[in-house]
């Protein structure tokens, strides 16, 4: 392994330019950071997830995910039906609003440590976005490096991954003071309600497309 500041440097510019957007993992890994609970363990689990799956771009599980639109098609389903569940607990929350305590922390017990773990696993790997923008493209990408390059270009993909998903998670903290009022958590529900209706149109309309031409 040959450490290159270039190729790395590829690598952090096209992750961070991926991740930063509007997305089913971005906006609870940001409600997880203003509830303060598990914070570390959020941002760690996402960054950990998007490392492995950039290592298996680069070494040709891509090729294999593309060749498969059957897997991509059941995925695409079993997302859309979590964003509609999770879409649906945000609506219904808009009623019963939460309100952070003073101590407010990651001891709180609003949500289990398992429970916040599968929902991180289920927005990272029931959507197929993931594994056509991390897997495919970052992994495609990656792959023509030469191979004692790769390792500095998967670090740097994986360091945007911690970037964002660490300041994120962190930074969000910082909203907290304003959401100690029930009427602000009852916009964000309502407006997390949205994002994942939304989202779960996008992947059904992306799952009959992508079927209809296979």
């Amino acid at each position: 392994m040959q450490f290159n500041l270039s190729v790395y440097s590829e690598g952090l510019s096209l992750g961070l330019s991926l991740i930063i957007a509007i997305g089913a993992q971005n906006v609870f890994v940001l409600k997880q950071g203003i509830k303060r609970h598990y914070v570390f363990i959020t941002a760690f689990v996402c960054s950990l997830i998007d490392a492995i799956l950039i290592t298996s771009g680069v070494l040709g599980v891509g090729a294999i995910i593309n060749g498969q639109p059957l897997l991509l098609f059941i995925v695409t389903a079993a997302g859309t039906l979590f964003l509609l569940w999770y879409g649906t607990k945000s609506f219904i929350a808009v009623f019963n609003p939460m309100v952070l305590a003073e101590d407010s922390g990651d001891d709180d017990k609003g949500s289990s440590l398992k429970s916040t773990v599968l929902a991180l696993l289920a927005f990272s790997l029931l959507n197929p976005h993931v594994y056509l923008d991390t897997v495919i493209m970052v992994g495609g990408i990656g792959a023509r490096h030469p191979i004692p390059q790769r390792p500095s270009f998967i670090m740097g993909a994986a360091s945007a991954s911690v970037i964002w998903f660490f300041g994120l998670a962190y930074g969000a903290g910082f909203l907290a003071p304003i959401f100690k009022k029930k009427i602000t958590w009852r916009v964000l529900d309502f407006a997390i309600g949205c994002v994942m209706y939304c989202l779960a149109v996008k992947l059904a309309l992306f799952a009959a497309q992508n079927w209809a031409t296979k």
